[in-house]
């Protein structure tokens, strides 16, 4: 299912006409172009790519790819079951896609962390703080000894926190704003200001 590439700008709140107030994330989606089709015969799978943000000037391998069309700093694909309807050069907005009340999915990458521990990173509790106890922030035993003797893969512990992809799914649009390229979606999602973000529509 096709989507669009476009940009984190912010949170705000807008009032429903029942008065309600709806905190919503603020994005950004300027119209994308379709770059390229990728075509089972030539690619091995079905694919739209979509370009946006225009530079003055490309690195040789993404002019490349770009070849006659204009300079677009941002490519992405979104898989298709069918090409049709979709031609190079075509522009994609906001209104094409997507209209308030729509059920939508948003990917992006979060805020990175930085290194940190468990509690913070996994939500474990703390060790005691009295009793003569120096195990307050400690992780505690992370396996047995002697079977088997070593520490289990995937086991959750201190590390890199943040910074993954994350899809944020099913968070209806409140509002659509085809004049200025806006979307209001409700609620949070990845990723701080100004960072790329993709959205398609809710299976």
């Amino acid at each position: 299912m096709i989507g669009l590439i476009g940009r984190k700008v912010g949170m705000t709140q807008v009032f429903q006409p029942d008065g309600t107030m709806v905190a919503v994330s603020v994005l950004q989606v300027a119209p994308n172009m379709v770059t390229r089709l990728r075509t089972p015969d030539r690619d091995g799978y079905t694919a739209i790519q979509l370009g946006t943000d225009e530079k003055k000037k490309l690195n040789k391998p993404l002019a490349g790819q770009l070849g006659d069309l204009p300079s677009l700093g941002t490519l992405r694909e979104f898989r298709v079951d069918d090409l049709g309807g979709y031609e190079v050069g075509q522009t994609v907005a906001v209104n094409d896609l997507f209209a308030e009340g729509d059920l939508v999915d948003v990917s992006g990458v979060s805020k990175g962390k930085g290194f940190a521990g468990h509690i913070k990173r996994h939500n474990f509790h703390r060790g005691p703080k009295t009793h003569g106890s120096d195990h307050h922030r400690a992780p505690g035993s992370i396996g047995p000894g002697t079977t088997p003797g070593r520490v289990y893969r995937g086991l959750r512990m201190a590390g890199h926190m943040g910074d993954a992809q994350i899809t944020t799914k099913k968070v209806r649009v409140v509002r659509a704003d085809a004049e200025h390229n806006l979307l209001m979606v409700k609620g949070s999602l990845p990723g701080g200001r100004n960072s790329l973000i993709l959205v398609k529509k809710a299976l």
